[in-house]
């Protein structure tokens, strides 16, 4: 009989299948959905890093002195140029012309609206000069109540010979053309040359008269005026009656009022 304490056989332990080992595999990609396709963004030029700036130190401003004298001439002064006549000096400045550097005297005309700039160093070769003085002013006044003196030449060349007096910024020859060129109200008209001449001369000495004795150009022609009336040929033209004898002066004039005519003739 089998023995009832024995224990039963252990049972044979069925071995559940083992779980099974699942390897761990890589994840296989799907493939994926085709995306439309993107456009792609056009490539930015490339910045260029800006320098960082350095603080720079001010430049050293150099202080130019001003000059205000050259040559015997001061800045501010009336002086007279013999092309142009009576001017004043606005500054002395320095300037860099073909790169040389010069001084320059700034000269202003102000009636002729002009501004001209002559070299510091040719002032005596144009003949730049100072305000003539006063008892040379009165020598050009006392000029004009001379006899007028009337070359016997054909006006072309006294015309070149008036000119000449004109810019030469004598005051006392540029008296004798206004003296010459002047005619009274009862004497025969000027012709156009004769008249330009005239003015121009009258124009340059009034105006430094007009400087020097601190008046009007107005009361300075009025001053010329008057001394042209003292003149010997001016009053013995007004005295003279019809049909008498001329003076040598007069005969003199009536030449050039032919030679005036023969050449505004050609002109025409």
């Amino acid at each position: 009989m089998p023995n009832k304490t024995a224990k039963p056989a252990a049972k044979a332990t069925v071995a559940k299948p083992a779980a099974k080992s699942v390897t761990a595999k890589a994840p296989v990609a799907k493939p994926a959905a085709p995306k439309a396709p993107v456009a792609a963004a056009p490539a930015k030029a490339p910045v260029a890093a800006k320098p960082v700036a350095k603080p720079v130190a001010a430049p050293k401003v150099e202080e130019k002195k001003v000059v205000t004298q050259r040559q015997g001439f001061k800045a501010n002064e009336f002086v007279v140029y013999p092309a142009h006549g009576v001017g004043q000096i606005l500054a002395i400045e320095e300037q860099e012309i073909a790169g040389a550097k010069l001084e320059l005297f700034v000269i202003n005309f102000i009636k002729d609206k002009m501004t001209l700039r002559v070299p510091t160093a040719k002032v005596a070769n144009v003949g730049m000069r100072k305000l003539s003085e006063p008892a040379l002013v009165k020598k050009a006044l006392e000029t004009l109540k001379g006899r007028a003196r009337v070359k016997r030449t054909m006006w072309s060349r006294r015309a070149q010979e008036y000119e000449a007096k004109i810019n030469s910024g004598d005051i006392v020859a540029i008296a004798e053309v206004v003296r010459d060129l002047y005619r009274s109200e009862s004497q025969p008209e000027q012709s156009y040359s004769e008249r330009q001449l005239y003015e121009a001369a009258l124009d340059r000495l009034s105006r430094e008269i007009a400087v020097v004795q601190h008046s009007t150009e107005t009361e300075a022609v009025k001053e010329i005026e008057a001394q042209l009336a003292k003149s010997p040929r001016r009053n013995a033209k007004a005295e003279a009656a019809e049909g008498e004898g001329e003076t040598d002066a007069e005969g003199e004039a009536d030449d050039s009022d032919g030679d005036d005519t023969t050449v505004a003739d050609e002109a025409a």
